[in-house]
């Protein structure tokens, strides 16, 4: 039983007994004679719980107002020092998936939080400053549209977005019902149904120039067909998966890949010599050769057929490019299958 379950129970015993005795609280809780006074002393002297010791009575009891009112409650979340630690933890996460992007939603919990931790062993200052979170290649993201964003899949309403389509440089204007606020790889994508199209899309958060919430009801999509739409395939790429790749990693660097999560019903053992099989199911190869060639020589497509060539195409390619000095020859784009847009057509 942690803490926070056991102030509770002290609570309901003492307001459910006329006196509750020494030796009924340490049965019921499970605890030691020292962790029962350490509990009774935090309740009174942190939180202002009127608990009192009567000797006649033979046990402990709540010494109630003359009004009968109780001038006191129980926060409905109590941390532990170690979990207020974990708690800045996410709070500095939040804070880094975009700056500023919750910052009047999360200062009132930022406030309460570093206030229960200034009573612990270390100031919210040090943990602050001890710990950090380095997110890698995050795009920034208009604040206004966020919330915007936010607002409208939270209470249900359609939403307008002008949204650039990288690929082609073009803007599009859409409407379209949200479904879900995804965070992947740190950047934030809109799982949403779009009216003009008829199906579900994905909008890169930081491709949006403008969102402006509609009085218009949203359209709602069942959570069995959006995760059969956007968590089959690979990545952010929708679709259910159509082939599995298997990926052999060399031994030095199988025992990295080994412990790496790269979808949620791949397969993997180990071979004799070390090296780590990997099978990936996925129905879209863009991002998974991405993912492929940052492992460089460490890694090798076994199957299918066709994803092996398409990264052999990739290395070659990109090899070429350091046939002659740098600047040499007039850049060309790799094409379509080395990049990773959104899901969306």
């Amino acid at each position: 039983m942690d803490r926070t379950e056991r102030f509770y129970r002290i609570q309901r015993l003492l307001e459910s007994r006329r006196s509750v005795s020494r030796a009924l609280l340490l049965e019921d809780l499970g605890v030691s004679r020292a962790t029962l006074k350490r509990d009774l002393a935090y309740l009174r002297d942190r939180m202002r719980v009127p608990i009192e010791w009567d000797r006649t009575r033979g046990g402990y009891f709540l010494d109630a107002d003359p009004g009968g009112q109780r001038a006191w409650q129980l926060p409905g979340l109590w941390f532990s020092a170690e979990e207020v630690h974990a708690l800045l933890t996410m709070e500095q996460l939040l804070e880094r998936l975009q700056p500023g992007l919750l910052a009047q939603q999360v200062r009132p919990l930022r406030e309460r939080i570093r206030h229960i931790l200034g009573t612990g062993d270390y100031a919210a200052e040090e943990v602050t400053r001890r710990i950090r979170i380095l997110p890698m290649g995050a795009r920034t993201v208009a604040p206004a549209h966020f919330q915007a964003i936010a607002s409208a899949l939270l209470s249900r309403r359609r939403l307008q977005i002008r949204h650039h389509r990288r690929a082609a440089d073009e803007m599009l204007e859409r409407q379209v019902s949200p479904q879900r606020l995804v965070h992947y790889r740190d950047n934030w994508y809109l799982d949403a149904w779009c009216h003009k199209r008829r199906a579900l899309r994905t909008f890169a958060v930081d491709a949006i120039e403008e969102a402006r919430i509609l009085p218009r009801a949203a359209r709602d999509v069942d959570e069995a067909t959006l995760d059969a739409t956007f968590t089959g395939g690979y990545g952010i790429f929708a679709g259910a998966p159509a082939q599995t790749a298997v990926l052999r990693f060399e031994p030095a660097r199988a025992r990295w890949v080994s412990r790496e999560n790269w979808h949620p019903r791949q397969e993997g053992h180990f071979e004799l010599d070390g090296a780590w099989i990997l099978r990936v199911p996925f129905s879209d190869g863009r991002e998974l050769v991405m993912d492929i060639l940052k492992y460089g020589e460490d890694v090798e497509v076994l199957a299918p057929a066709g994803l092996r060539q398409q990264v052999r195409t990739a290395v070659t390619r990109a090899a070429a490019r350091y046939e002659s000095g740098p600047g040499s020859r007039k850049f060309t784009h790799l094409g379509e299958d080395s990049g990773v847009p959104p899901r969306r057509k």
